[in-house]
């Protein structure tokens, strides 16, 4: 779905808000590939200098394929710092999904030339958790700068990383789909079964009969209280 002129942009008031309870450096976190059944999650931090952001700045989501990729190319030399990290799907199957966020969103935060003293996060709770400073917000991606930020950034990370995938894995349409159930994924997972790629732990597996006795255990998951 393309942004429209309408649409209310992002603002800084809750780096602000950071700022007021003694932040210096604040950073954005988003996440993307939390339900694909292929493929890493990737957490993206990103630092602004505060300054106007470029003109249609929004949620990945809301973003066509075009524009975000246009975006992409305003963001990259815009942000004042950014940085990825990744759970591969071995780890997800190993540690949870909500464990193996908070492992990639810290490997991001590592990233960063500066440690943030605060941490926006997109969402209800908080999979951070100590030593890390966060706030969380719902539809933070729409909202706050630096999550917008973010949330492209890591969307068009990701979706790189799952086209390079393509050519060695062709008829998952992982170019395309990025490792989400689209209909050529499903109707490939039935006939040629997982990739390397694919979590193994998910329930998918339990719907495709000559592959669902290589699914593993699924770990539990946790929430984390915000501290903020």
């Amino acid at each position: 779905m393309a942004v429209t002129s309408s649409r209310t942009p992002p603002t800084y008031d809750l780096e602000h808000e950071l700022y007021g309870h003694g932040a210096a450096l604040v950073a954005g976190v988003d996440e993307v590939g939390r339900g694909a059944w292929a493929g890493p999650v990737v957490v993206c931090a990103a630092v602004t200098d505060g300054s106007v952001p470029p003109e249609g700045l929004t949620d990945s989501k809301m973003l066509s394929p075009k524009r975000r990729g246009a975006m992409g190319e305003l963001l990259r030399p815009w942000v004042r710092d950014h940085a990825f990290g990744r759970a591969e799907p071995a780890e997800i199957d190993d540690v949870g999904m909500t464990e193996a966020l908070r492992r990639a969103a810290c490997r991001a935060l590592e990233g960063l030339r500066e440690r943030p003293d605060a941490v926006i996060l997109d969402g209800r709770h908080d999979y951070l958790g100590h030593p890390w400073k966060v706030r969380t917000q719902v539809k933070a991606d729409l909202s706050c700068v630096t999550v917008a930020a973010a949330s492209v950034l890591a969307k068009l990370h990701r979706d790189a990383l799952m086209a390079a995938l393509d050519p060695e894995f062709p008829g998952y349409g992982f170019a395309r789909a990025a490792g989400y159930p689209s209909p050529v994924h499903r109707a490939a997972l039935a006939e040629q079964g997982p990739t390397p790629h694919h979590r193994m732990s998910w329930a998918y597996l339990d719907n495709l009969p000559k592959w669902r006795h290589l699914r593993k255990p699924r770990p539990g998951t946790d929430v984390r209280t915000p501290l903020w």
